[in-house]
């Protein structure tokens, strides 16, 4: 079961634009593309030529070059498998928390030339 998002409007008023989306399915969208909200090509007098459906699958017989995600296999990424060497790592020392990581010291002073 799909969740319906509901928006608020700044006057308080609830909108669901799924049910707002589905309810104006087949009424031609604006502009100068002779279709519907559904994507359906629309003909004289707002009558349907060609589905959304048909459309698409056309698109994707054209262009074999691009394939839909659903047909796509999905690969294991190849990651590399470290080989073993009868090398030893160095292992780091393990640092002391308690001793100072660095010492500050104060630069002894140049002596002014006396005149």
């Amino acid at each position: 079961m799909a969740i319906r998002k509901q928006y608020r409007t700044m006057q308080g008023r609830l909108i669901d634009l799924e049910k707002l989306a589905a309810k104006n399915e087949l009424v031609p969208a604006i502009g100068n593309v002779p279709v519907n909200a559904r994507g359906d090509e629309l003909g004289p007098g707002g009558r349907i030529i060609r589905k959304r459906e048909d459309i698409i699958a056309e698109y994707y017989e054209k262009n074999t070059n691009f394939n839909p995600i659903e047909n796509r296999v999905r690969r294991q990424a190849e990651v590399p498998v470290p080989q073993h060497t009868n090398e030893t790592v160095p292992t780091p020392t393990p640092r002391n928390v308690d001793a100072p990581t660095s010492v500050i010291t104060k630069a002894p002073q140049k002596e002014q030339p006396t005149e």
